[in-house]
């Protein structure tokens, strides 16, 4: 069983999971634009290269994406609010890569930096609207301070 989030665009789908996939070590597995659906689904010509369904592995995990057009999704064009995409890792200096690039062009709400329950944490808002927390696992010895 897989647990997947599943995000929404507007039009930037493939070059988010294309960035993602770059920054995360991952690979985009499936991208089916609206425009190849089937032949009697209707499609508005400006949505025809939108992608109706994205989908990016990383490692054994998995994100899930669309370009939602606004019938579909009356509300896109409003900040993301109620989830976050968490990464987490063992490895500090990962942790530091990965939130340095992509919060890279977005809006950080907490900088990256040690916490009461982290060596690193950080979250941020990415330049496509998706917000994103970046969390370091500590070792069973590890203190904050130390």
């Amino acid at each position: 069983m897989k647990i997947v989030t599943s995000l929404s665009f507007q039009g930037q789908c493939r070059e988010a999971l294309e960035f993602y996939a770059r920054v995360l070590g991952g690979k985009v597995t499936a991208a089916f634009p609206y425009g190849d659906g089937p032949p009697d689904m209707p499609v508005d010509p400006k949505y025809r290269d939108w992608l109706m369904h994205g989908w990016l592995e990383v490692g054994d995990q998995a994100i899930m994406g669309a370009d939602m057009p606004p019938e579909f999704a009356p509300n896109i064009d409003k900040p993301k609010n109620g989830f976050d995409v968490s990464y987490h890792t063992d490895d500090l200096a990962k942790a530091q890569q990965v939130f340095d690039a992509l919060s890279e062009g977005g809006k950080v709400s907490m900088p990256f930096a040690e916490t009461f329950w982290s060596p690193g944490f950080g979250s941020f808002t990415d330049r496509f609207g998706i917000p994103w927390m970046v969390n370091t696992n500590p070792t069973a010895d590890w203190k904050p301070g130390g």
